[in-house]
């Protein structure tokens, strides 16, 4: 017999996942066989699904916030029984014996060896549409029951309801207007069917029937499944009873949204080609309804999410310099412009009380949120560490333990750091991974600042060095991040480093804050026409 685990993902998505092999490991790190990288309630390796002769097992690995099973924490390998609950971080997972199990809400019976026949009928929207049974009757004394329930569903349907309650209203109205006993609403989800709500269990669909409603958008009434030349004889029809079935596209102008799956297990009622014309009616005017709730849906989210993304940038903000400090014998000056609403550029200045100041620049991995949320971490750890930051390998060794200890395994986060003595022109510097900054000379020559060590975020015992340099009366240090010397123009050609040192060179007798500008407007002009790819961030001190 097969097993299959039904997984409900952090984001709310259900997959179905056979077991198979000899293990399969669940947890963030990218060697589970079962990667979730974005819950951070899970471990690298979190627990695993084993075979124990022709059961399956499932076993905790020493994780962090431990594993449950029906609720009860896992303390040892268990046995799993159909219907048990796995839970841990944000997941849950349901163990099912499989597709030849008939405890499922839907299973897609595939051993049909033809279409339905003999006592099938299939029609189309365009066709149930032109029913005239749908029409007032002679007269106009009184609607049909058709026209009725339409009328009730409009109404019904009319009402602004969340998507999942929006389901289970639907299939209602579906089998009351046609005397269904029993039913199932189905949505797709990529390639994937999946059930949104039902009334019974253990329905067998034919795979016959599921493709020509999705593919060939085809409403079909199979009137005596005993009778029909493909039903009858199989077993999973004789089990259930059915007597009579019918299934309707959840059709669109645009496209096919699901299906709508009714049977009735008893001989009482046939359904007939008006209950199928008018499924077919409804499961279109239900499929719009749902199409307008889901928009109205992904509209909502995206206003909290442009709302959400607004404040961050807010917050964000204020934890870059609103302007740079003033330091005698020095001009300063800094500039970050993220690439989406926040970003994960990073830099500041710090002053210390004998004159020197601290200039650091860092680019976590990636864009967005996720990048804006590392970057935080990384200005909260330096604010602290750089009060006394007089070692600048020790103070980077320690940026890089913590930042290791809390950093995802798929980021990591390119930094430099450094204090300049403005009265002698001695720099200390230590760098991370990041681009190196570039010292222009008071007549015009440029170097780039040599050595350095790993990333952040990647070994904690990454070994890093206190290096130095001086800057000349007239000499300026400009620090950048890669969003600077990449930016592509409309050709895919990068600005790169040396149309920036010819920038640099130019405006070298410039104030720290025009020098910043002529950067940005040459980029900018460079790359006219062409989306923004990454943060850019830019800082120059001068000094005079």
């Amino acid at each position: 017999m097969s097993r299959e685990l039904l997984i409900q993902c952090p984001d709310g998505q259900t997959k179905t996942v056979p077991l198979t092999g000899s293990r399969i490991s669940i947890g963030r790190s990218s060697t589970a066989e079962l990667s979730f990288p974005e819950d951070a309630g899970l471990s690298r390796q979190h627990f695993a699904f084993e075979p124990e002769g022709e059961d399956w097992t499932v076993q905790d690995l020493g994780s962090k916030n431990g594993t449950f099973v029906n609720n009860i924490p896992l303390k040892a390998r268990l046995i799993l029984r159909p219907g048990d609950r796995v839970t841990a971080g944000h997941l849950v997972i349901v163990y099912e014996p499989g597709a030849d199990d008939a405890a499922k809400v839907v299973v897609f019976d595939g051993n049909e060896t033809s279409s339905p026949t003999t006592s099938t009928v299939v029609t189309s929207l365009e066709g149930a549409l032109s029913n005239q049974t749908l029409a007032i009757e002679r007269g106009g004394a009184k609607t049909s029951a058709p026209l009725q329930a339409l009328i009730r569903a409009g109404q019904e349907l009319s009402e602004n309801r969340p998507l999942n309650e929006l389901f289970p209203v639907i299939l209602d109205l579906a089998i009351q207007a046609v005397n269904a006993q029993r039913g199932v609403l189905m949505i797709l989800e990529g390639d994937t069917l999946v059930p949104k709500a039902h009334k019974g269990d253990g329905f067998r669909i034919s795979t016959a029937v599921r493709d020509k409603v999705l593919h060939e958008k085809s409403s079909i009434l199979v009137r005596d499944a005993q009778l029909d030349d493909a039903f009858k004889g199989r077993m999973s029809i004789v089990e259930q009873k059915v007597h009579t079935m019918m299934a309707a596209p959840l059709q669109t102008k645009e496209r096919i949204i699901g299906l709508i799956y009714l049977d009735s297990p008893f001989i009482l009622r046939e359904f007939s080609k008006d209950d199928l014309s008018l499924l077919t009616v409804m499961a279109n005017i239900a499929a719009i309804r749902i199409e307008n709730a889901r928009l109205a849906e992904v509209e909502q989210a995206e206003r909290i999410m442009a709302r959400d993304l607004s404040q961050a940038a807010e917050i964000q903000g204020r934890m870059l310099p609103a302007k740079a400090p003033e330091v005698p014998g020095a001009e300063l000056a800094g500039f970050n412009l993220a690439c989406r609403t926040v970003g994960g550029d990073y830099y500041d200045f710090f002053k210390y009380p004998d004159g020197r100041v601290a200039l650091t620049l860092g680019d976590v991995s990636g864009k967005g949120m996720p990048a804006s949320l590392m970057m935080m971490a990384l200005h909260a750890r330096v604010q602290v560490l750089a009060e006394d930051a007089q070692n600048l390998a020790t103070f980077m060794t320690r940026i890089n333990k913590a930042t290791c200890a809390n950093c995802p395994s798929n980021r990591f986060i390119t930094f430099f750091f450094s204090i300049l003595n403005v009265a002698t022109g001695e720099l200390a510097y230590a760098n991370a991974g990041h681009n190196p900054p570039i010292i222009v000379r008071a007549n015009g020559e440029a170097e780039m600042l040599p050595g350095g060590g790993p990333v952040l975020g990647i070994l904690s015992i990454a070994p890093y060095s206190e290096m130095h340099a001086k800057l000349e009366q007239g000499d300026m240090l400009v620090l950048y991040s890669d969003g600077v010397t990449e930016a592509n123009n409309i050709a895919y050609e990068e600005f790169d480093e040396e149309r920036f040192i010819e920038v640099l060179q130019a405006n070298r007798t410039k104030p720290a804050t025009e020098i910043v500008q002529a950067v940005i407007q040459a980029v900018t002009e460079f790359t006219a026409g062409a989306p923004q790819a990454d943060d850019i961030t830019l800082v120059v001190a001068k000094r005079l």
